[in-house]
Parts: C-alpha cells; structure tokens; sequence
C-alpha cells in the first residue's frame, strides 16, 4: 500500500508542473496570479497558519514549518481547486467570465522522531493565462493592442520542524521555484503594414528560506494561547529575464516573417520572490475550538517588465479564522465528528495601477469529514469555499469576483513501524 501512494505521488507531481491554469488580467505584471496557499483546511480558515497547530496527529504546516508538534502519521495529501471568476469594467460595459481547475497541492509528511517532523510538498506558485484584444478608433485609424502571458512556476518545498522543549518548536522551510513565464504586447493599427511586439521572458530557477517559530502554552480545562512567527529570506539564484522590442508580419503558421530587433536585453536579477513576515496569535481548547489571528507583510521590488521597471508596493494582509468540533468521540453522530472550518482576510495588494491598489478580500470556509472505519480513522476529506473580491472598475481598471472551491484528500496512517503481527 505505502508503494502505490508513493507512486501516485510522483505521477501528479508530473501532472501538476504540465496543467494549464488559468487566471485574471492582472497576471499580467510581474510573476503573475499568486496561487500559493498552503493547504485546503488553512486557506477555509482565511489562510491563518502562522500560529495553527493542528490538534490532530495527521497534518502538517508548511506556511510555518514549526508548527507541527503534533504530527504522529505519515500524511500524504492530494488537493485541487477550481476556481470561478467574473470581471467587470466600465470600459464598453465588458463582461467576462472564466474557469480554471487544476490540482494544486501534494505533499507527503512523517515523524523523523518524537521531536523532528519532516514534509515535502509540490505546487504550483505562480501563473499567467491570458489573451485579450484592446482597439481604439481615432477618425479613420483603428488602433488594435493585444496583451497575451502564459507560463507556471511551480515550487517544491521542503519543511522540518524540531521541538526544543514541550509548547516550543523551531523549523526551517526551503523552496525551490522553477519555470517561465512569458508576456507579450502587440500593436498595430489600420494604416500599418507591420506589427510592433514588446516580449518579456522570465526563466525562473531560484531557492528562498523561511524560518519559523511556535511557542503554545497550556491553560486551565484544557484551554492553550499560542503565538507564532516566520520570517522569509529574499530569494537567492538567477532569474533571467529576457526583453525584445521587434516588428514582423505573421506568417501562415502564426511564425514570425521578416523580423527586426530595435531593441533587446538580457538581465539577471533574484527579485521576484523578495522578503516576507508573518506574526500571528491564536486561543482555543483542546479538541474543541480554535480562533486566530494574523498579519503578513511581503516586501515591495522591482521587475522587468515590457523593457521597463515595474514597481510592486509593499503589501500587507490581515486574515481571522479558526475551526470548532462538535464532539470528536460522538460515534452516534457522524457530523458531531466534523471539523467546522471559517475565517476571512483583506489584502493590500502589491499592485498600483491608475491610481488605485488592487486590494482583495473574501469569506471562507470549509470542513474536515473523517473517514468512517478502523483502517483509515485518522483519513479524512477536506473540502473548502473562498468567496471574495479583487479589484475596482474605477479609472478604467477591472472588478473581478471570485468563488473558489477547493477539495483535498489526506492519506494517514502509521508508517516506518515494525510489525508484530498480520
């Protein structure tokens, strides 16, 4: 049985880094839509893990590697999301709507021993999905832009956690993003004989570090406080990115005929995964109910983009969730062993355009259903829902509503550990 799980966990890994996701127009600036988010049962909390440690023995934290002094099984989860999105602006009173599925987690995490906990994880980070055509007419000339981006990075990550003292733990997180990512602005116009293209190009092969810590202390009748924290390295390795400024006519086959570069460039920079912190506090009771709290700050950068310098601003999020549980030894009432999920969160995001932030907020929720039976009582289903907003259609910019749904599995079971009888 461990041999099949582990052989499905590399055949979606292949799957994950080959599907297409799609994604909004703001994609379009720098390393694109964000799809990094942890885990189904964190993102139905409004994304707060900073300071969750689960009260169960089969899940791990990768948002903050130290959070895992309760992990006991081997924990092999598989996820997918499907997101609905719906755009709005004034501009011709547009309407759009798209849809994108893809899976977009798996990860296997164990017990090294009683104070080491190991995981390793795979997903997509980051992707850019789009075609769209802007025209203008001015007195007979019809001016014609098309805007188009696509490519993934995807990210492998690998958490360990080390436990110094019972309510106090430490981790280490390591990811690795590779992939590329291409944008692409075309121009012409009626009177042209020639279209100008301006093409950018990001081959992403880059590590960062996030440090982590947990401190928990135990209360009266079983209630705890927990305070957690992380801090994320800037990225080190090289990011090329490649700018051409050209004017070509399309052949038959879509190639480019009878090209000439005005203008190309070659730089190496690491700045697309910068610096990001995360503190968050949390209150509950054992095996009963848990709220919390959190703020996330990812540092502004620079980047490359269409031949010029883009600015991203510093951005800043502030999330609350938690999760209660009825009665997890009520075996008379199937939903009194249900995990309850809730939670929300507002973002001030890292892009300024027109004058405006491209801010974002949403509601969550989700559960955990348990598997019924002996042999997989520590299984579980998760599923979860996002429900929010991005964006604004003043200054000729875009409103997009969202509803994500999300579904994952988590195999555990009681690994690495010999056996007596059959």
């Amino acid at each position: 049985m461990n041999k099949i799980f582990v052989l499905s966990f590399l055949a979606a890994g292949y799957f994950l880094q080959a599907q297409s996701i799609g994604n909004s127009p703001y994609a379009s600036f720098g390393i694109g839509d964000v799809k990094y988010d942890n885990t189904v049962d964190v993102s139905a909390m409004g994304g707060i893990s900073t300071a969750y440690i689960s009260d169960l023995n089969n899940s791990f934290n990768f948002a903050n590697p130290a959070a895992n002094l309760n992990l006991e099984l081997t924990s092999i989860k598989v996820e997918g999301t499907n997101e609905n999105n719906f755009y709005t602006t004034d501009v011709n009173n547009m309407k759009v709507t798209k849809h994108s599925t893809y899976l977009s987690n798996i990860s296997i995490a164990f017990p090294i021993s009683k104070n080491v906990k190991f995981g390793l994880g795979f997903q997509p980070y980051s992707s850019k999905n789009y075609n769209f055509i802007n025209s203008t007419t001015n007195g007979n000339v019809t001016t014609v832009n098309r805007f188009i981006g696509s490519g993934t990075v995807s990210t492998v990550q690998a958490g360990l956690s080390y436990s110094i003292k019972p309510g106090f733990a430490v981790g280490l997180r390591s990811n690795f993003y590779f992939g590329n990512l291409y944008n692409t602005e075309e121009i012409t116009n009626s009177q042209a004989t020639l279209v100008n293209g301006y093409q950018t190009k990001n081959r992403i092969k880059s590590f960062d570090f996030t440090l982590g810590s947990v401190y928990q202390k135990k209360l009266k009748n079983d209630h705890k406080f927990t305070l957690g924290a992380t801090y994320t390295f800037g990225a080190t390795g090289d990011t090329e990115t490649y700018y051409k400024n050209s004017t070509y006519f399309f052949g038959r086959n879509g190639s480019l005929v009878d090209e000439l570069i005005i203008e190309d460039n070659l730089k190496t920079e690491n700045n697309l995964f910068p610096m990001a912190a995360s503190f968050g506090a949390g209150y509950g009771k054992d095996m009963k109910w848990f709220l919390s709290g959190q703020i996330d700050y990812k540092q502004g950068q620079n980047v490359l983009f269409l031949g010029k310098d883009f600015q991203y601003k510093d951005s800043y999020k502030a999330s609350i969730g938690g999760w209660f549980l009825p009665d997890l030894n009520n075996f008379r009432s199937y939903f009194q062993r249900v995990i309850y999920r809730y939670g929300a969160y507002y973002q001030k995001g890292n892009l300024f355009l027109n004058g405006k932030n491209i801010n974002e907020f949403a509601l969550t929720g989700g559960v955990t259903l348990p598997f019924n039976g002996k042999v997989n009582a520590a299984s579980s289903l998760d599923l979860g829902i996002e429900i929010g907003k991005r964006g604004t259609t003043q200054n000729n910019l875009i409103n997009q509503n969202f509803i994500n749904l999300k579904i994952g599995i988590n195999f555990a079971d009681k690994w690495f550990t010999k056996r007596y009888y059959d």
